[in-house]
């Protein structure tokens, strides 16, 4: 059995769902601090001056974050709205917005105390839409202690996985002779960004997926697997 871990990120890229579609599961990682400045609470979208930054606005007490599964959105903000805008006004002319559109513009209308309840609403409707069909689990619900590479293989324990399939990205961080001495087996992600029909000029890559989705609709799933 395969298993990834990823933080629940917000309109997350097409490489987390290519991990995904690569997996037997998917655990959340919901039970770590959130991090400012990574994609936890922010992706991009294509706009005609290029890549545009959407960032939900979360609180904190003035000195550190808390576990992401506890972070609230600042919704004193009027984050909503301007989502929802920038994603109507730079994608209306998509060939598939419409088919999508219904579902995000209820989300922005929705009030969203936690940003994980979001990020997870979101990461659930895209995989449907892609056709991704995958068990989910959460971190915080299998009682895990660990950290760091331990955290991960004592994930796979809980979940009687034999592989963990990691982003490329693991090579800087995870103690590979862990992953030996365990008896797991640590497999890298190799994942080649497709290149597929956008709006608005010259192909820009590494994107939210909602991009591919309202560009390239069912067809999506098919591209990401390239």
């Amino acid at each position: 059995m395969i298993i990834s871990v990823h933080q629940p990120q917000y309109l997350p890229w097409l490489g987390y769902f290519h991990k995904m579609q690569h997996s037997d599961a998917f655990v959340f990682l919901d039970n770590v601090q959130y991090k400012k400045r990574e994609y936890q609470n922010r992706n991009r979208i294509k706009t005609k001056e290029g890549k545009m930054w959407l960032a939900v606005p979360v609180l904190n007490n003035g000195e550190s974050y808390p576990s992401i599964s506890s972070l609230r959105i600042d919704n004193f903000q009027r984050w909503r709205e301007r989502h929802w805008r920038a994603l109507s006004l730079n994608y209306a002319r998509a060939p598939f917005f419409k088919d999508y559109s219904p579902f995000f513009e209820d989300v922005y209308k929705g009030e969203w105390e936690k940003l994980v309840d979001l990020n997870i609403c979101l990461i659930k409707y895209m995989m449907g839409a892609l056709g991704v069909e995958k068990p989910l689990y959460l971190e915080s619900k299998l009682g895990i202690r660990s950290e760091k590479t331990m955290r991960i293989i004592d994930i796979c324990r809980a979940l009687k996985a034999d592989t963990y399939l990691s982003g490329i990205g693991g090579k800087d961080y995870l103690a590979e002779e862990q992953f030996n001495s365990s008896g797991i087996k640590l497999v890298y992600q190799d994942f080649r960004h497709p290149q597929y029909p956008q709006c608005h000029g010259p192909f820009i890559p590494y994107l939210s997926t909602v991009d591919l989705l309202f560009n390239c609709g069912r067809d999506s799933l098919r591209i990401l697997g390239r």
